[in-house]
C-alpha cells in the first residue's frame, strides 16, 4: 500500500486552521486519522481554566441575573464587524431582545434576554471563545 502523503500534509492543514485535535479520512478501503499531541496543549487548557475561574469571582459581586451561551462557540456583541452593538452597560432591554450572537459552525445564534432590565455587566470581549454556560452578560 502507497501512502499518499499530500491527503496527510492537508489534513494537517486542516487541523491548524480550524484548531481541530484530531481529523479522520475516510475513502473506499483507505482510512487515514490525524491528531495532535496533547501534551502540548495541557498549559494552555490550565490557562483558560483559571480565566474562567477568575470571571466567575469578579461576576458574584455583581447582583442580577445571568444569561449563559447556549453553546460553544465565539461571541459577537455586534451584528456585524465595527456595526453598532447588541447591548452596552446601563442599557433597558426588555425580554426577548437580543442580547448578542454565539457563532458556530458559521451559523450565527441570537441569544434572547430571557427578561426584562438593566444591563449590569457585560461579562465577554468581541470576538471571544466562550463556552456552553459561560456568562455573557448580567443583568438587573
Amino acid at each position: 500500500m502507497k501512502i499518499n502523503k499530500s491527503i496527510i500534509k492537508e489534513l494537517t492543514e486542516y487541523l491548524n486552521e480550524f484548531n481541530l485535535n484530531e481529523i479522520e479520512y475516510t475513502e473506499k478501503d483507505i482510512k487515514v486519522k490525524v491528531s495532535k499531541s496533547f501534551g502540548s496543549n495541557i498549559t494552555s487548557v490550565k490557562e483558560i481554566k483559571s480565566e474562567i475561574k477568575t470571571e466567575n469571582i469578579e461576576q458574584d459581586n455583581i447582583s442580577g441575573t445571568e444569561v449563559p451561551s447556549p453553546i460553544i462557540g465565539t461571541a459577537y456583541l455586534a451584528p456585524e464587524p465595527g456595526g453598532k452593538k447588541f447591548v452596552d452597560v446601563g442599557k433597558k432591554i426588555n425580554k426577548g431582545d437580543t442580547i448578542m450572537i454565539v457563532e458556530a459552525m458559521k451559523t450565527m445564534n441570537h441569544v434572547p434576554s430571557p427578561i426584562t432590565g438593566t444591563v449590569k455587566k457585560i461579562c465577554v470581549e468581541d470576538g471571544q471563545p466562550v463556552e456552553y454556560g459561560h456568562t455573557l452578560v448580567i443583568i438587573e
